[in-house]
């Protein structure tokens, strides 16, 4: 377990290693950041850290622009933890939370509403609702910036029950409207932005170094037909598979993509995969995109490894 001053170095040196299992926030800009992030780092004395981004958000603090806090990688912590507040993470993430609420949550778990409350809120600084609230809000970050869904849409489809609590979370949380969310996507990936019927394009964020070639190797050779193909040649093929998910079904396409760290940039080696969803029903974003993460296993820490 790191202590607060070890945490500071790695900001300090901008270590993408930690992106995603802490993150920072600066109580003068009221900002929270990943480690990693480019701006100017920020004094001792002003920066407080948080288990995770819903902790931040709760706390009254709003994602940063520039680093984009929310689309971290998972931390490894929580994704191999057995214990209670491990399958709870799990299970919210998988979008439990959004379709039962805790209530159903702490069905699954076998513990009361009450009880998980006070163990995530200890563990990770935010309860249920806020770790959900959390996912809604990245979940709509990205149809918003990489699909032409109507905005009315994309709030249910975020999970959100109502298109008033959707704009209000959004601004809370990106201290923007939707509609100026939607406008400042990138240029470079306005290419990218999905057109009707061409599916929702994505990139599933990981630790560097990953070792594609393999894992794409793997899937290859146990590949079950009329379910998954992987097709192209190697250092570029695609992984293709159904998915049978709580609103509908689903097609996923997933990249294989070689990348080797730019000179300066050692601090930051992680990537991501390029991948393509095409949902039945836009509500199975959250839950499609978690799932593809467990199979490729984009959340492990490869330098604990």
């Amino acid at each position: 377990m790191m202590d607060e001053d070890s945490r500071y170095e790695a900001v300090r040196s901008r270590d993408g290693r930690f992106d995603g299992a802490f993150f920072f926030a600066v109580e003068t800009t009221g900002i929270y950041c990943r480690p990693s992030c480019p701006a100017v780092t920020p004094k001792r004395r002003n920066v407080r850290f948080f288990p995770t981004a819903a902790a931040a958000q709760r706390s009254g603090f709003r994602a940063c622009r520039r680093c984009r806090p929310d689309a971290v990688p998972g931390s490894a912590e929580w994704n191999v933890r057995a214990d209670a507040v491990g399958r709870a993470m799990r299970l919210i993430a998988d979008g439990v939370v959004d379709r039962e609420g805790v209530a159903g949550l702490a069905a699954r778990l076998g513990y009361s509403a009450r009880q998980v409350q006070r163990q995530l809120t200890t563990e990770l600084g935010a309860g249920p609702v806020a770790l959900a609230r959390a996912q809604r809000a990245h979940t709509a970050r990205v149809l918003l910036q990489t699909t032409e869904l109507p905005v009315t849409e994309i709030a249910f489809a975020s999970g959100f029950a109502s298109v008033r609590q959707f704009n209000d979370t959004v601004r809370e949380v990106y201290a923007a409207t939707p509609t100026e969310v939607r406008a400042a996507a990138p240029r470079h990936r306005g290419d990218r932005r999905a057109a009707a019927g061409t599916g929702i394009p994505l990139r599933l964020a990981h630790r560097g170094p990953y070792q594609a070639a393999a894992v794409f190797d793997q899937l290859a050779r146990e590949a079950v037909a009329g379910i998954e193909e992987v097709t192209g040649r190697p250092g570029a093929r695609t992984y293709r598979r159904t998915l049978r998910l709580p609103y509908g079904t689903g097609i996923a396409a997933v990249a294989e993509r070689t990348r080797t760290p730019r000179p300066g940039t050692g601090t930051r080696p992680g990537g991501w995969l390029d991948a393509r969803l095409h949902l039945t029903d836009p509500r199975d974003l959250t839950t499609a995109v978690q799932r593809l993460r467990r199979l490729f296993d984009l959340d492990a820490d490869p330098y604990a490894v």
